[in-house]
């Protein structure tokens, strides 16, 4: 019987190489210095915060007592030396002009140039003569989960706050205050609140990736961002027709599962598809021939899982151009050509 004495065991670290590693008693603890990482962070946070913090502004909404508006600041950001500011929706309401607060302390007012409530986007215009440096809207696809991000806004009247975090998730979807689903959402945990929305999301490199605009009450550390692919999607619109277009075919409908022995006698993988419930009189698809009762499974070659699925794939780029939906009716598979026409706001699909 041998006498087992733990003290005398020695640890031995696979693929270690330091002299003296396996030999009992000569192991010597060393210490590294995280100090330049650390340091490294820190002057990365701040030079991003010098290049982009000029540019953010405080958005100042009047109160309507005709309309019951009540006033509210937010927060926004330069994108163009001409005056071009990117904001939320949510932040300018329905304001035709806002004042914005920079940051030295000078006060200028803002037209509403556009204001898209279906992505919480809205883009400003200032109209007093100044020269402003501009943000530089980045690439959103680029982005990576765990990648630096930097929020810098006026959270509770707290100008030129800064946060910092990660990117904690992409491609979330988050549903807009008019019902619609804003695709392609930022999540990060840099600490955002009232009055940081509007602002800038920037990446280490000073790019704007997102703007800020909504947290989830009682939650910590789950904020999110529209994405900066969706805002130069929505600036581009707005200067060039002064809104958002998107398209119409003139249906209602509501997301149904696929009965399972139809959708495995058609080759079917997905479970949800459209069923139409109503049809526009003389709109696009009564007059492609689709009725009601008919399931809408793909539109364009894109799968149709869903009502959302519907609207979103339905933007601006397919108005005036023939488009294939393919649908069920009855037992058969059909692919109907439609030509969407441009929506209005009093229109839903």
């Amino acid at each position: 019987m041998f006498d087992f004495d733990p003290r005398s065991i020695d640890l031995l670290l696979v693929g270690d190489e330091r002299p003296g590693a396996s030999i009992p008693g000569t192991y010597r603890e060393t210490t590294v210095d995280d100090r330049p990482l650390f340091d490294a962070y820190s002057q990365a946070v701040v030079d991003v915060v010098d290049l982009v913090g000029p540019s953010v502004v405080r958005v100042e909404t009047p109160a309507d007592p005709d309309s019951r508006r009540r006033g509210g600041t937010g927060s926004g950001v330069v994108i163009s030396p001409d005056g071009l500011v990117l904001t939320n929706s949510h932040v300018v309401q329905n304001a035709s002009t806002v004042r914005l607060a920079l940051p030295d302390a000078r006060t200028v007012t803002a037209r509403v140039q556009g204001n898209d409530p279906h992505t919480d986007l809205a883009l400003l215009r200032i109209v007093d003569d100044v020269s402003l440096p501009a943000a530089r809207l980045g690439n959103s696809k680029e982005l990576r989960r765990g990648q630096l991000v930097i929020a810098i806004g006026n959270p509770l009247g707290f100008e030129s706050t800064v946060t910092a975090g990660v990117v904690s998730a992409l491609g979330r979807s988050l549903r807009a205050q008019t019902g619609r689903l804003i695709d392609d959402v930022v999540q990060t945990d840099a600490a955002l609140n009232p009055g940081n929305s509007g602002g800038p999301l920037v990446s280490s490199r000073g790019e704007v990736i997102g703007i800020n605009t909504a947290v989830i009450a009682g939650a910590q550390g789950i904020c999110f961002a529209v994405a900066s692919n969706t805002a130069s999607h929505v600036v581009s619109e707005i200067v060039r027709h002064g809104r958002v277009r998107r398209a119409f075919i003139g249906v209602a409908g509501q997301t149904v599962p696929l009965p399972r022995r139809l959708a495995l006698a058609l080759g079917l993988a997905q479970p949800r598809g459209v069923a139409i419930a109503s049809l526009e009189a003389d709109g696009p698809a009564a007059r492609a021939g689709l009725q009601v009762g008919n399931i809408v499974i793909a539109l364009g070659g894109e799968p149709v899982t869903g009502a959302d699925d519907l609207v979103r794939l339905l933007d601006g780029g397919r108005i005036g151009i023939e488009t294939v939906l393919t649908v069920i009716a009855g037992s058969d598979l059909r692919r109907i050509a439609v030509m969407p026409a441009e929506r209005n706001e009093r229109r839903e699909t």
